[in-house]
């Protein structure tokens, strides 16, 4: 859901940026190395090397099949990650919170956490298992690294988390486990969750940011004439930043970023990125999976993190 608000940035009514508004994983693809999916064993189980950060957009995904980062969801598997996870840890944007909060169901019941939609959209369902025994692990290494961790038995899955999944996994097999986001701490503490968050990753956990890589406030136009010239510098310098490694400048955005107070005038949905970055480790490569557009401002750039 987006937030009303400005973020006292003044806007050109029609500033575009000539860049293609779209860019498949296949698109990717054909401009990169093909992809590797470092999956191994360790004392017979399975270790995952790579860490995700999606962009999730609208919930109308949900629904609507001309929203173009779908179809890069729905390909989930077959571009960019074939292997079933063991369970699999949503770092939500819209989940924010004091202090780190996870998630410890049996089962997790959906959250409609948007107003104002199509009836279909309060019908959806997907009944993946919770995950209670990755909270507690979830707990105990945050624990070990110094950080405080909630438990939090009731709460499901909000649409930052369930909107994707149901496209990436829609046979809602896999155990979800969900964490949330300090919008009142800096990225350098999310950052350095994630770094706590790594071990997971020898246990065959899937950690996933879910946010959006541009995200603006809901009273910032739409660009009709391409994409929005400030969101698209941002969106390429997050990328250039991302895939040549400096995650300092990342962790620093509000210094180094151009546009930023218009790309995330709140920091939630940015956020999970950093998790994403730090879960990976700071020797890990960065690499784009997926970009697209709505309205010329709303980026849906997604990335994969390989850990060295």
């Amino acid at each position: 859901m987006w937030r009303a608000g400005n973020p006292n940035q003044t806007l050109q009514q029609s500033p575009y940026f000539g860049i293609p508004p779209c860019l498949s994983s296949n698109e990717i693809k054909r401009r990169s190395k093909p992809n590797i999916i470092c999956f191994w064993k360790i004392g017979g189980r399975e270790m995952i090397g790579e860490t995700f950060y999606i962009s999730h957009g609208t919930p109308m995904m949900a629904i609507d099949k001309s929203v173009p980062a779908r179809s890069f969801l729905e390909g989930w598997r077959e571009e960019v990650y074939s292997k079933n996870p063991k369970s699999i840890l949503v770092i939500s944007a819209h989940w924010e919170t004091d202090l780190p909060t996870v998630s410890a169901v049996d089962h997790s019941d959906l959250i409609y956490d948007f107003y104002g939609f199509p009836a279909p959209m309060y019908q959806l369902k997907y009944p993946a298992p919770g995950a209670p025994d990755l909270a507690r692990r979830i707990q105990e290494v945050l624990t070990a690294s110094g950080l405080k961790c909630v438990v939090d038995k009731k709460r499901g899955l909000d649409h930052g988390s369930w909107v994707p999944l149901r496209l990436m996994y829609p046979e809602a097999s896999i155990p979800v486990c969900q964490l949330s986001v300090q919008s009142n701490l800096d990225a350098t503490h999310h950052y350095n969750l994630g770094r706590a968050l790594a071990p997971l990753k020898e246990e065959g956990v899937l950690i996933i940011g879910s946010g959006s890589a541009v995200h603006p406030s809901g009273n910032t136009p739409a660009s009709f004439f391409g994409v929005a010239r400030w969101a698209a510098e941002f969106d390429s310098w997050l990328e250039e930043a991302l895939t040549r490694g400096r995650y300092e400048d990342v962790n620093n955005y509000k210094i180094k970023a151009p546009n930023w107070k218009l790309a995330h005038p709140w920091p939630e949905h940015f956020y999970p990125l950093h998790v994403a970055m730090g879960a990976a480790g700071e020797n890990s490569k960065a690499e784009l999976i997926h970009r697209s557009w709505e309205h010329g401002i709303l980026g849906y750039s997604s990335y994969k993190f390989t850990s060295s």
